[in-house]
């Protein structure tokens, strides 16, 4: 190898020309001593009798050729005759260097000069020999293997130094000024394999220090050059996991060295099972430990991996454009590797994005789910509610959820939502807790810190199916990342709610029926023009909670959402747009305000009340004959086509009882404008913090203000 190999150490020094006139002008190569015996370097032909000399009986030019060549030896770590390496044990990084005290001053102050640049071939080559095991890894690899190339230019060097010193041309000054160039390289990288070996650094750590040590000798650009090459040569093997992973989706890291983690233990069915499950948010995630010049770009990396991932796991074959420029193949001041990923991520986005709006048609879910969840089409849950209710009568743990399906089925089948092809994923599933209960349990809800205490709340002695009835749907991969168990516990809140109120007007609704066929019964019709009043008050109330619901809240909501859709960029933004529209419809429905939510619910538990005590205190009021007619629980005024006209005698007979029916409704009035006047300080305190409780305010607080 010519002089020119080591260039890199010593860029200052052009051509490294070593035939030029040194400083002293005075060098011998060899030299005459009164015995007549020819030596060189200063020793003597016959060795044993100069190994116990010491240097200081040597004349100083003779002097002068032992330091330079032990001083050759020591540049490559190897001890000479009068100068020795010591090592302190346990501390592999100490290292001093002493030399014969005989030893001309002037020779020893020129040694000393040199101790640092041998200090440092020491630990950097200490180092490269530690750091090419496998257990270090593929950066530390990468760096050694830079060392290493480093270190043979080098020892070129002072080969060919030593070649100059055999023709006699090396003083100990000449050796001195083409050592001196090159000491700041090797002593800042010294420095970055003492602090690497230190902290025992491994991979994003490895890079970020010679990052760190490049930026500190910002004020030697011939060292920052080298330490910023070291840096390129150490990331090679760092970026080429980048690219798979950018590229593919992949994590190829055998050491643990990327920045970017698997949880292998989180699975993607976790998604449709747990309503907690962290798969999208911790299956991957972030590092502390990233590379500054990936800092800024970290997360879209993360982000660009995970989507490929996704279509991985789908099947879905994955063909990036790499053209040979796109590689990520350094990390150059350019910032080319920047435009890579940027790239890498608009692909991998726009393409998960149309996979799972066209080939998983993922609009289609979300309408066919709000067409059964939140209600949007009725007319089979009219008919399921007829059927089913001798079943949903009973308590959850008596009811046959095999026989609700069924009956949900001949519904679904029965109606005009047979025509939509995703009605074989609805199911039925029933509670075993009240609402305010079941939203009490979710924690990442905000009624979690609010509730009130669970003793506090008035709840029916005996819950039936139609308090806990709810619908479910079956959601598969990947479409689960967006319709998650969270998103449809959120769905079959706003369900029950709902469903319970639609039963709350069916039972008002028939009793009103019973009312107009029984008008005429009361001869001066106190009883049940008042009951009447009440009655229609109630489902006043009942039906603007209803319309407030579905016109005032989710529909609105569900536009926005669905144009919010389509411009959506990335299936992150289809999570967070979606997840957004349900944390919306729960509050402005009120059911993340408990004390709200607690009056509504008594209201609906008062109309229940009143319906079911109407029918059975106008029956028992009527004739044994009549109360056959009766006896059905369907309150329907097909039942009621029959009854006639009482005579005087029977009207007189009949006055106590009408009495008693007048005193029931009275006090269910009573209660009913209780409750509904004290949501007007709840709905006035809440409605500047929360706009939306003025809409319902003017839509329910108007309810009996006409009679």
């Amino acid at each position: 190898m010519d002089s020119a190999a080591a260039i890199s150490l010593c860029p200052s020094t052009p051509g490294w020309n070593l035939d030029r006139p040194f400083l002293t002008g005075q060098f011998y190569q060899e030299t005459k001593i009164s015995s007549g015996t020819t030596e060189y370097k200063g020793f003597s032909a016959d060795s044993s009798s100069g190994a116990d000399k010491a240097i200081g009986c040597y004349h100083a030019t003779i002097q002068e050729l032992i330091v330079i060549d032990d001083l050759l030896s020591t540049l490559i770590g190897i001890e000479g005759r009068y100068i020795s390496i010591k090592k302190v044990r346990g501390k592999e990084d100490d290292i001093t260097f002493q030399v014969d005290a005989s030893m001309d001053l002037a020779l020893q102050e020129f040694a000393k000069r040199l101790f640092p640049l041998c200090e440092s071939y020491i630990l950097i080559n200490q180092f490269v020999e530690t750091r090419s095991q496998f257990k270090t890894g593929l950066v530390n690899h990468a760096f050694a293997a830079a060392l290493r190339a480093l270190l043979l230019d080098y020892q070129a060097m002072v080969a060919q130094l030593e070649h100059q010193f055999r023709l006699g041309k090396l003083s100990i000054q000449g050796l001195w000024f083409y050592c001196q160039p090159m000491m700041g390289s090797m002593q800042a990288l010294s420095m970055v394999v003492k602090k690497a070996a230190a902290d025992n650094c491994v991979g994003s750590a490895v890079l970020n220090l010679l990052q760190s040590q490049a930026k500190a000798m910002a004020g030697d650009h011939v060292v920052r050059s080298l330490l910023e090459k070291m840096s390129q040569s150490a990331s090679t093997a760092y970026l080429g996991i980048l690219e798979r992973w950018v590229y593919e989706g992949v994590i190829d890291d055998p050491y643990g060295e990327f920045f970017i983690a698997e949880n292998k233990s989180l699975q993607k069915e976790s998604l449709t099972q747990d309503y907690d499950a962290k798969y999208w948010q911790q299956r991957y995630s972030l590092k502390d430990e990233i590379p500054s010049f990936l800092a800024n770009a970290a997360e879209t990396i993360l982000i660009t991996g995970k989507y490929l991932n996704v279509m991985r796991e789908c099947g879905h074959s994955i063909q990036i454009p790499v053209a040979e420029k796109s590689k990520l193949t350094s990390a150059g001041s350019n910032h080319h590797y920047l435009e890579c990923i940027k790239s890498a991520y608009d692909f991998a986005s726009g393409e998960l994005l149309n996979l799972v709006k066209n080939k998983y048609d993922l609009m289609g879910k979300l309408q066919s789910i709000k067409h059964y969840l939140l209600l949007d089409q009725g007319d089979f849950l009219v008919h399921f509610m007829d059927t089913a209710r001798e079943e949903l009568m009973k308590k959850p743990d008596e009811i046959s959820v095999e026989k609700l399906q069924s009956l949900l089925d001949l519904a679904l089948r029965s109606t005009a939502a047979g025509a939509d092809p995703c009605h074989e994923d609805l199911l039925c599933c029933v509670e075993r807790t009240t609402l305010l209960k079941r939203l009490s349990t979710l924690k990442d809800l905000e009624i979690s810190r609010s509730a009130p205490d669970s003793n506090d709340l008035e709840e029916p002695l005996s819950i039936t199916g139609l308090e806990t009835f709810s619908l479910n749907y079956k959601v598969r991969w990947p479409l689960s990342l967006v319709i998650s168990r969270k998103a449809l516990t959120k769905y079959q809140l706003i369900f029950r709610f709902l469903f319970h109120c639609k039963h709350v007007d069916r039972q008002l609704s028939g009793a009103w029926q019973v009312h107009q066929g029984l008008r005429k019964l009361d001869m001066q019709g106190t009883t049940v023009s008042v009951s009447s009043l009440l009655c229609r008050n109630m489902l006043k109330f009942i039906n603007s909670l209803l319309h407030y619901l579905t016109f005032e809240v989710l529909e609105p909501n569900w536009h926005v959402m669905l144009n919010r859709l389509q411009t959506a960029k990335s299936i992150d933004e289809v999570i967070q747009y979606h997840d957004f529209f349900l944390d919306k419809c729960l509050r402005e429905c009120v059911l993340l305000s408990p004390a709200l939510l607690k009056k509504v619910e008594r209201l609906k538990l008062i109309c229940l009340q009143y319906a079911a005590a109407m029918q059975r205190l106008i029956t028992s009021s009527l004739d044994t004959t009549d109360n056959d007619t009766l006896s059905n629980d369907s309150p329907s005024i097909e039942k009621y086509k029959n009854l006639k006209l009482r005579t005087p005698y029977q009207m007189l007979r009949l006055a106590p009882e009408n009495v008693t029916v007048l005193e029931s409704v009275l006090k269910f009035e009573k209660e009913f404008s209780f409750e509904l006047h004290s949501l007007g300080p709840i709905l006035s305190s809440g409605s500047r913090a929360e706009p939306y409780l003025t809409h319902l305010a003017q839509w329910i607080l108007g309810v009996g203000k006409d009679q």
